[in-house]
């Protein structure tokens, strides 16, 4: 009988052990663990499912127009029957409650109320053991990994795998423009009228207007080397 061939996937030891892309991909997958592992210990506090958390804490800090049913189906890559039963068990529990759109009578936005606001505020803060872990890393290296990961996230964004950007490399206030020498930082945001640094970029901005995608994917690709 032949022996079988090793498989080349970044879950067979054997083959990560020598390839250092493979072994960064298994570091993802163990903090991606401990993110679950920390939601999951929220929801058996708590009572609800690890996406009525997620929808929670997103609701408690976003804009009124990205909390529709159309929106979060499209944030957390599910369908909006998944989201509407989510959101019904919610609304069940007196947490969330929804209030019919001014412009569309078919729509409604979807607000916490005073108990669901106070329980979003308890819940969110169990991602910040990550910041803690991120505490010993000096400054420089903290830039220097976020820059990295922006570029991992856009060209995910790229394949369609995460759906929705509120990057700044994704905004139509993000400009760049010619370097006046090696030094200088060409990278703008134009709402805020300040110069970005690698530590400004946010991932998620309040002010994010969605500017066309052939412009995010070339600017994503440039980095911020030239700080």
């Amino acid at each position: 009988m032949i022996p079988a061939q090793p498989s080349l996937t970044v879950f067979n030891p054997h083959y990560n052990s020598l390839n250092t892309s493979s072994k960064i991909v298994i570091a993802f997958e163990r903090i991606s663990e401990a993110f679950r592992v920390m939601l999951w210990q929220v929801s058996k506090s708590t009572g609800l499912s690890p996406l009525q958390i997620q929808i929670l804490t997103f609701l408690a800090f976003h804009n009124p127009e990205q909390r529709t049913v159309s929106y979060l189906a499209e944030e957390f890559n599910m369908t909006k029957p998944t989201i509407s039963d989510a959101i019904k068990s919610l609304e069940e529990k007196s947490i969330v409650k929804k209030e019919p759109s001014l412009v569309d009578s078919r729509s409604y936005t979807i607000n916490l109320t005073e108990k669901g606001n106070l329980l979003a505020q308890q819940t969110s803060i169990f991602a910040n053991q990550f910041t803690s872990a991120l505490g010993s890393m000096p400054p420089i290296e903290q830039e220097f990994l976020l820059e990295h990961l922006l570029m991992i996230i856009q060209n995910f964004h790229k394949k369609g795998i995460l759906t929705i950007q509120r990057t700044c490399f994704s905004c139509s206030f993000f400009k760049r423009y010619p370097m006046r020498s090696a030094e200088s930082q060409n990278s703008y945001c134009s709402l805020l009228d300040i110069q970005l640094q690698a530590s400004d970029v946010r991932l998620d901005c309040p002010h994010h207007e969605a500017m066309a995608q052939q412009q995010t994917t070339s600017f994503a690709a440039e980095s911020f080397t030239a700080v």
